[in-house]
């Protein structure tokens, strides 16, 4: 078999490429033009800087836009030209010169694999820094910060130690009714209790007021009981834990995210649901553009009367629902229906069959 790539698999690569960047240029222009206008007001009310604006938001926002929406313009741009070289009855040519369907679709498969590659460092190591300047922006110019208290805060912050708070307040970083429990061999050691537990970011430690220390010898309490006013203590809980959600995980590299599904897991901490869909969906997004190039060549292949405006209609409809599927898949993971690693990936298996079909009946 001759791998070599031939003239005919540059010109579609080059078609495929360029089409593909001159889409995304005039789709993120016509969006940025848009969101100006809806977010012109919180700019001028808060006044924010120009350089901030163009910088810090837009400049951070194209990727992670283009990267939210790079199925839509892999199977748009397929669509248009591919549509156009049946219409010109260039694919009839290419066919007819005793080249495959199968051998013309290389050029489409090896576009789809370098705009995945993009995809992928994309979001494993170039989106989460940019997020974490655009989510800064955000806070400060658009919307508020979260100030409400969290309640039944329950962590194991490390194997055998257990912190639990009645409730916690993000307005002043203070956890009340505090409790630190200690257990071996599935028996309570110590148990450090007090009325509240301040976060001290110069010392990076809790300060702990009105506290009681109990220690336990095989589950029966000693006869001292330690006590005091104030006393500092470092533990394995860090204030930014408080304020982690689905957006602050955007925010963390590939490594980080795993480093801290980890630590979730071990603590037993329900936002880890949250860093489980950041991590799939950065893994199962790249390969959209593998299913959705071969159902595009597959759809607008074939040269019609009516000329690309019902391909493009057709494309249009499929890549937006593959996105809405995509979004909704994490209902599933938030309503415990579905396990995240079968959630996220439901969408790429499903579109995957629908491709299949698309390109077994395509004209050859």
């Amino acid at each position: 078999m001759d791998l070599a790539p031939k003239k005919i698999d540059w010109y579609i690569f080059k078609r495929f490429m360029g089409t593909f960047i001159v889409a995304l240029v005039l789709i993120i222009g016509i969006v940025i033009i848009f969101d100006i206008s809806e977010k012109i007001d919180d700019f001028v009310s808060k006044k924010a800087p120009l350089d901030a604006i163009v910088f810090d938001y837009y400049l951070n926002f194209i990727p992670y836009f283009v990267n939210m929406f790079s199925p839509l313009f892999v199977f748009i741009t397929v669509i248009f030209f591919t549509s156009r070289m049946a219409a010109n009855s260039e694919i009839i040519a290419i066919l007819s010169c005793g080249i495959s369907f199968h051998r013309m679709m290389r050029p489409y498969i090896a576009g789809a694999f370098l705009i995945a590659a993009l995809s992928l460092a994309l979001n494993l190591w170039i989106i989460p820094r940019a997020n974490h300047d655009r989510l800064i922006f955000e806070e400060k110019y658009i919307k508020k910060r979260n100030s409400a208290a969290g309640s039944n805060v329950h962590y194991q912050i490390s194997p055998g130690e257990f912190v639990y708070m009645e409730s916690f307040s993000k307005w002043n970083n203070t956890g009340y009714k505090f409790t630190l429990e200690k257990i071996e061999d599935n028996q309570l050691v110590s148990k450090l209790s007090a009325e509240t537990a301040a976060w001290d970011s110069t010392a990076g430690c809790w300060r702990l007021k009105k506290y009681f220390i109990r220690d336990y010898e095989n589950g029966v309490l000693k006869d001292n009981v330690r006590t005091g006013l104030q006393v500092d203590t470092v533990i394995n809980l860090n204030v930014s834990d408080f304020y982690r959600n689905e957006k602050t995980v955007e925010e963390l590299p590939a490594k980080a995210l795993s480093e801290l599904i980890a630590t979730q897991k071990m603590r037993g901490d329900a936002n880890v649901q949250f860093s489980l869909v950041e991590e799939h969906t950065r893994l199962a997004l790249p390969f959209s553009a593998f299913i959705l190039t071969i159902m595009g060549v597959a759809l607008s292949s074939k040269k019609k009367r009516g000329g690309i405006g019902w391909n493009l209609a057709i494309g249009i409809g499929l890549s937006f629902s593959y996105i809405l599927f995509l979004r909704f898949s994490q209902m599933f993971v938030y309503t415990g229906t579905l396990p995240p690693g079968i959630a996220l990936w439901l969408p790429n298996v499903l579109y995957t069959f629908i491709a299949a079909f698309l390109y077994k009946i395509a004209p050859k």
